[in-house]
């Protein structure tokens, strides 16, 4: 086992299937891959999950998954609050209104 200076001895590097993943991404959503990350697994995952958009053929592609209004009316009642009707149409307004909520 090589030991490396770096405190990276945990980063595992990303696979090229993922790497292929997510340029195809980066051509379709418009959205540049950070530098170096094929370098970080769990970095270029993360970014994965942040590029993945529905296909845009219908208007609805951008609204909330049904999940997401799940959990955002759950979280609502708990507090006693409701969830802004504009969020019911964007998937990122309702997402920033989960994360200032939880």
């Amino acid at each position: 086992m090589h030991h490396s200076d770096q405190n990276d001895y945990h980063r595992l590097p990303a696979s090229e299937k993922q790497v292929m993943y997510a340029r195809s991404l980066s051509g379709r959503s418009g959205m540049a891959l950070p530098e170096n990350v094929e370098q970080d697994r769990r970095a270029l995952s993360a970014w994965i999950d942040k590029a993945k958009v529905a296909p845009p053929k219908s208007k609805f592609s951008n609204y909330p998954s049904s999940k997401q209004v799940a959990f955002a009316e759950r979280i609502a009642r708990m507090k006693r609050r409701s969830v802004p009707q504009e969020c019911f149409k964007d998937r990122v307004l309702m997402s920033r209104w989960i994360d200032s909520n939880l």
